[in-house]
């Protein structure tokens, strides 16, 4: 039974220089091979998190109507179940995607003070 020669062993032969050129080629391979599960992993990850991202701003879209609506409101109309930060990213790239516009309106607060907010609705 041959024994097994681990990674630590490899890099200290590299750094010395003694290391034989077969056991390099196959080192390298099995490190290669290595990067290609890990990438297509991090693909196929990465176009499920695209897909749910799309499912959230097709199903914010579908909450706007041609009355503004805030960050707030379009964020109670999913029950607490989305944060008001990425309803307003989702919000953003309907704007940047023509989608949507944005218009900024006055809103009366809890202390009876006004302040100005934004607000979407869909573009016609």
């Amino acid at each position: 039974m041959a024994n097994k020669i681990t990674e630590r062993e490899i890099y200290t032969q590299m750094i010395n220089g003694t290391i034989d050129q077969a056991t390099l080629a196959e080192f390298a391979t099995k490190k290669i091979a290595q990067l290609d599960k890990r990438n297509a992993s991090a693909k196929t990850r990465a176009e499920r998190k695209r897909a749910e991202g799309n499912e959230i701003t097709e199903g914010i879209f579908g909450v706007l109507t041609g009355e503004p609506m805030t960050r707030d409101a379009v964020a109670s109309a999913f029950g607490g179940e989305l944060s008001v930060a990425k309803v307003g990213a989702r919000l953003n790239s309907l704007v940047n995607d023509g989608r949507v516009q944005k218009v900024t309106v006055k809103v009366a607060g809890a202390d009876g003070k006004t302040s100005n907010k934004v607000a979407y609705f869909v573009a016609e």
